[in-house]
């Protein structure tokens, strides 16, 4: 235990009681030598002796914790002469007990010990014997009490650690848990929205480009603008409302979550859109009994890659195969033609967190996807999923 710190108003205090406890009691014991009932005659420069380093000992006390060590060697030094310097002795051992590790204490003590022998031999009239017993049973006091009072601030500095530590753990965690949440809530959001938000914005930039289609054609892009609008408002509310949804409830989702068997339906809206879709689904007919989490999931590669083209390959064709078996795997393709540099377009802004998504989702689902460019000129999405 560090004594090197700064010295706070209590340990002002508390060093000032022990000088002022030290001097009391030193000068009751050296007034009961000197003219108690059995008290012995004292020769005077024995007194002034006594006095002296009595108080050289109680003002010591007042470095006692800077240098524990120090300030008991000159009680146990001082105790070979002095009996008004007992009490500041018994401070100083106290003091290097709760400061120090055990093997000084042990030496300190022992010489302690010996100084009250020492000083039977000094001071006529004094039974080595008695004053032997005394002090061994004065220091065995002291060292226990310290002691005792180094292990109880060790236990709670150690409680105090390790409250401390678990707080910053659970602050850590809490925080964790918190970006995990958002990441999810934005992978979320970005799943529902981004492929509505990206047909409608193809709807309106074909009526921009085409002014002159004719009115049915007309109608019919503002009916798919409508109709886009209100799954997309359909399908943000329904996210919305699983994110208020009480954990706790039993009331489940608000809305279904898309299965394999919703993969055809979106290909029919990329398509509606103006994209050319070349569409192969080669599942067992019983698809609609894959795992909810599966369906999901393979839903999604597929959505957000179909809307990635629409976004940064408009016109180009694509080709989109679904094709595994329960006990196998799910390979989910989509390849599209890259477009050329400088082909004039409608370009619509990304965030860049549509892969990334993927990433984190087929990667929570045990299983592998890969993205980019290939040798022939087309951008590959593949995944394939455990199923």
């Amino acid at each position: 235990m560090s004594s090197a710190r700064a010295r706070t108003r209590r340990d002002v205090l508390a060093d000032g009681g022990a000088v002022a406890f030290a001097l009391a009691f030193g000068t009751a014991i050296l007034l009961n030598a000197l003219y108690g009932r059995d008290a012995h005659p004292v020769p005077d420069y024995q007194i002034v002796i006594d006095i002296v380093c009595g108080l050289a000992c109680c003002v010591a006390l007042w470095w006692r914790r800077r240098w524990p060590i120090g300030v008991a060697v000159v009680g146990v030094l001082l105790g070979t002469v002095t009996t008004s310097g007992t009490a500041a002795g018994l401070v100083a051992l106290f003091s290097l007990a709760v400061h120090r590790r055990v093997r000084p204490v042990l030496v300190v003590s022992a010489l302690f010990v010996v100084s009250a022998v020492v000083f039977a031999f000094y001071r006529p009239h004094t039974d080595p014997v008695s004053a032997l017993l005394v002090a061994a049973a004065l220091v065995f006091a002291a060292t226990a009490w310290g002691m005792y009072v180094r292990a109880r601030r060790q236990l709670l500095a150690s409680l105090r650690d390790r409250a401390e530590r678990a707080e910053a753990d659970q602050r850590q965690h809490e925080e964790g848990a918190r970006l995990a949440e958002r990441t999810r809530i934005s992978r979320e959001m970005h799943d529902v929205l981004a492929h509505r938000i990206s047909l409608m914005a193809l709807h309106a930039g074909g009526l921009e480009v085409r002014p002159d289609l004719p009115p049915e054609k007309v109608r019919e892009t503002a009916e798919l603008l409508r109709s886009t609008a209100r799954q997309a408002l359909e399908e943000l509310r329904a996210v919305i409302g699983v994110l208020r949804e009480d954990p706790a409830s039993d009331h489940g989702a608000l809305a279904p979550q898309p299965t394999l068997a919703d993969i055809p339906r979106l290909i029919d809206e990329t398509r509606r859109a103006g994209a050319r879709i070349d569409f192969e689904m080669l599942v067992p007919d019983d698809s609609g009994q894959a795992p909810a989490a599966l369906g999901r999931d393979a839903y999604r590669i597929v959505q957000e890659a179909l809307t990635n083209m629409s976004k940064h390959a408009h016109g180009t064709a694509g080709r989109v195969r679904v094709e595994g078996a329960a006990g196998h795997s799910l390979r989910v393709s989509v390849r599209n033609r890259l477009p050329l540099r400088g082909h004039p377009g409608t370009t619509l802004p990304g965030s860049g967190a549509g892969l990334l998504g993927l990433h984190e989702r087929v990667a929570l689902a045990g299983g592998t996807l890969v993205h980019g460019p290939d040798g022939s000129g087309d951008f590959v999405v593949d995944a394939e999923l455990p199923w």
